[in-house]
């Protein structure tokens, strides 16, 4: 039997299943807690002659649902990047299909969560996902085709859920998956760099906390009831890096030390007050609300190298040791097993200033390490942007895993490239894929611990 007919049997199998009653799927089972999404005016960039569907879930995540005018009768669930910290609004949700409006215009349905609580909570986020999923299926209907999108941190996300619903020996209600731009190596390999990033721009500006603050582990990202504000915090970058300035507007300390930091961390100057928010705020969630207050994260035993007198800075900056109880906690929620039974495809911008490109080379090792290698297939492109690669790269990459499925013909970057070119003449211009490209591993980027 040929996968293509095998495959429009399972789906036959599937419909005919759950119109019998799907209640008896847990993967599928329409679930009568969940209220019906109400129509609604579509947000904007949706695209023309496209209806709306809104609603809060069960677990009072908000949610969108987009039916496209001519609708090719197959699915994206879209798992957003971030995290978003605060309490989940359902104007998130119009920011997201604003950006991946090309979803519907291409001909497929977009559903999206908000995930019900803001903050680094990856299992969760992905349970919202596949609710979102159920709620589609039970009022909208069966799609003949169910993808599943996550982009950036929303890429862990994403393929946490393909892990618990889509794993080994699972009837997978998701066909393949996609991960675009994403935040892959697991929470406690992803976020490394950015204690490095605290305890060495610490050292050089001395202000965060300044010394007239009370003190407190950089590993906390702030204290309890700190009053910060992400404003005080740029006013701080600024006054001793300047990274908002041209270069020939710094002061010669300030250039020295952004120049350290670039250096050593291999992060573009652009990035750099990024990065550090996300290392105060973002780390102050984690320990306060994942870890029980304890310390996920280690630097006692790296070598940093790159500045102008490395045996200098090693002597100075703080140094800490994870709890290994934090660890594991934060392990189990947020680092990936690649126990994935699916199709997966990865894109990723080479030059990527938000998640290093390298990542992918830690998530590849996860899948080959779970003997799903087989199942990955990664792809680079020329870009060096984190949110938002091209439209025509993504309408080729959904092809693609179209045609692994229907076909079994398994893409390559060559392929997707050609599939890109394609889609340009629909689409606009936008294809940057490198057939050849296979980026480092990620040790080679973010100096490596035990």
């Amino acid at each position: 039997m040929t996968l293509a007919i095998w495959r429009r049997f399972a789906l036959l199998f599937a419909l005919t299943a759950w119109l019998a009653g799907c209640a008896q799927n847990p993967n599928t089972a329409s679930n009568s807690s969940e209220a019906a999404p109400q129509s609604a005016a579509c947000p904007k960039g949706t695209p023309e002659g496209a209806r709306c569907l809104r609603g809060q879930d069960s677990a009072g995540a908000p949610y969108l649902i987009v039916l496209p005018a001519q609708w090719n009768r197959m699915l994206v669930v879209h798992a957003h990047g971030g995290p978003v910290l605060g309490e989940p609004k359902a104007s998130r949700a119009d920011e997201d299909i604003d950006r991946w409006a090309i979803t519907v215009r291409a001909g497929y349905a977009w559903a999206g969560s908000v995930f019900r609580q803001g903050g680094v909570a990856v299992r969760s986020a992905a349970e919202d996902t596949e609710r979102v999923r159920r709620i589609f299926v039970q009022y909208v209907g069966q799609p003949t085709r169910t993808l599943l999108h996550g982009q950036s941190w929303g890429a862990n996300v994403a393929a946490k859920t393909a892990e618990m619903y889509a794993g080994p020996g699972m009837r997978s209600p998701y066909d393949a998956v996609l991960l675009s731009s994403g935040v892959v190596a697991g929470g406690t390999r992803s976020y490394d760099f950015r204690l490095d990033l605290r305890v060495l721009y610490q050292h050089l500006c001395n202000n965060h906390p300044r010394g007239d603050e009370p003190q407190y582990p950089l590993w906390m990202g702030l204290p309890v009831g700190s009053t910060l504000t992400p404003a005080e915090l740029n006013a701080r970058v600024e006054d001793c890096l300047a990274t908002r300035k041209p270069a020939a507007q710094r002061t010669p300390e300030q250039a020295r030390k952004l120049k350290t930091i670039v250096d050593v961390l291999k992060i573009p100057e652009s990035s750099v007050a990024g990065h550090l928010a996300w290392a105060t705020w973002h780390f102050q969630d984690i320990v306060q609300n994942r870890t029980q207050g304890r310390n996920p994260f280690r630097n006692d035993q790296v070598r940093y190298q790159g500045s102008a007198d490395d045996a200098t800075l090693n002597a100075a900056v703080l140094r800490y040791a994870a709890d290994p109880a934090a660890v594991a906690r934060f392990a189990e929620d947020a680092d990936l097993t690649g126990r994935i039974a699916i199709p997966v495809l990865t894109v990723h911008g080479i030059n990527d200033p938000t998640a290093f490109v390298e990542l992918e080379s830690a998530f590849r090792q996860t899948m080959q390490g779970a003997g799903n290698g087989a199942r990955l297939v990664q792809v680079y492109s020329d870009h060096n942007t984190h949110s938002y690669l091209s439209d025509p790269t993504y309408v080729a990459l959904f092809d693609a895993l179209n045609r692994w499925i229907d076909r079994g013909e398994k893409p390559t970057p060559a392929t997707v490239a050609e599939g890109c070119k394609r889609a340009e003449a629909v689409f606009g211009v936008g294809c940057k894929i490198l057939v050849n490209y296979q980026p480092a591993p990620l040790e080679a980027r973010v100096a490596p611990r035990q």
